[in-house]
């Protein structure tokens, strides 16, 4: 059995080589340790994750995008202590780099891995798909495993679910478990995870965009609501509740190239929108696709920031205003069942964003290849 001391003492052990750290406890008040200095953007805030009482770093790795263990490795370096993956991840390489970036000092990190458990999945098939995200990352246990990209209540009333989440507790496979999200269904699907106590940690999109607030001060410039208006609500639920708040997609589609011109000393775009949703209180970190040390350093430079000021806020007006009706947003669904032909619109737009916004041809292929029927029927479309 794993001593618990020690799991908690492996959540904040990679804050301690870096200047100027904040660990936030619980409370929200922060201790700040000084050792050593660094020349590149470091991690500079740790904070508590809910009731799980993991110290994460404020601005973690998400590797739907990596495979490159000296990627993992530089995010580490500068102190990154929490590295997201899922099976599904690059058919596995995802989990297969952080497996080998880790090797020989997984208790300096935290780790966790998804599986889409179905409404009807059996515990023995969950418990499959956990052991092989072990075996590719190396180890016998993931701090938090999620039922991932939950867009169905049904999947999570699944009683095998919650069975084999137990059962994997009691073998220490798994310390916590959660439920990510972010389909049109995700306020429905978190509001019973909440209420239900099944979900230690959730993980949400969540950017500017979907703030009410955002774009009610911005309907002198153009008519555009907030899709999820519901989000602020349970995102505050699950702060009351104790439960870990991650959020994801915090780059409202990472046209980060269109936004280059209008960036000054004062910070980039992604930095902006970094603060944004740090700022909020009811998140307690989010994540990242980090693809390369570059990308690395830049995203880091925003760890530790609590507010937003005068030129972040340009530059995210600046960014709704030119994406204003081409990004297809998280949750929006105004698009569901309005297909003669049943195509999966906004599942079908979400490719085309990795595609040609992300530059990741590979994983659009295989997500388009996913839907059932693609958007073929596109082509000859009349309507």
């Amino acid at each position: 059995m794993i001593d618990r001391r020690k799991f908690l003492k492996a959540g904040t052990s990679a804050a301690l080589g870096i200047a100027g750290v904040s660990v936030v406890s619980r409370d929200g008040r922060a201790q700040t340790t000084e050792t050593r200095t660094a020349k590149a953007p470091n991690i500079r805030r740790y904070r508590c994750l809910g009731r799980t009482e993991l110290q994460v770093s404020d601005i973690s790795l998400g590797s739907s995008r990596t495979t490159d263990p000296e990627v993992i490795a530089h995010a580490y370096d500068r102190g990154v202590n929490f590295f997201d993956s899922a099976e599904s991840y690059r058919w596995g390489n995802a989990e297969e780099a952080i497996g080998k970036a880790f090797k020989g000092r997984r208790d300096k990190v935290i780790l966790t891995s998804k599986t889409k458990a179905g409404a009807n999945d059996s515990r023995r098939e969950i418990m499959k798909s956990l052991e092989g995200s072990l075996r590719r990352l190396q180890t016998d246990y993931v701090d938090i495993y999620f039922n991932h990209s939950v867009n169905d209540v049904d999947r999570l009333r699944n009683q095998e679910w919650l069975e084999f989440t137990e059962a994997a507790k009691r073998q220490g496979k798994i310390r916590f478990r959660g439920v990510s999200g972010h389909g049109r269904n995700l306020a429905a699907s978190i509001d019973y995870a909440i209420d239900h106590d099944i979900a230690d940690v959730i993980l949400v999109a969540y950017n500017f965009s979907q703030d009410p607030d955002f774009y009610d001060q911005l309907r002198h410039t153009f008519h555009w609501s907030a899709i999820q208006p519901e989000l602020p609500r349970f995102l505050k639920k699950a702060k009351q509740k104790d439960v870990g708040v991650l959020a994801m997609k915090t780059l409202m589609g990472a046209k980060l190239n269109d936004m280059r011109p209008y960036e000054r000393s004062g910070g980039t775009f992604s930095q902006a929108a970094f603060r944004w949703v740090l700022s909020d209180p009811n998140i307690d970190a989010l994540l990242i696709s980090m693809s390369s040390t570059r990308s690395i350093d830049e995203y880091l430079a925003a760890s530790g920031s609590t507010a937003l000021s005068a030129y972040d806020r340009q530059l995210l007006e600046r960014y709704a205003f030119l994406q204003a009706g081409q990004y297809c947003q998280p949750g929006c669904n105004a698009c569901a069942n309005v297909c003669p032909q049943n195509v999966e619109i906004a599942e079908a737009l979400r490719t085309r964003m990795y595609a040609v916004d992300y530059r990741d041809e590979q994983l659009a292929r295989m997500d388009y290849a996913a839907l059932e029927g693609g958007a073929a029927a596109c082509i000859t479309c009349t309507t």
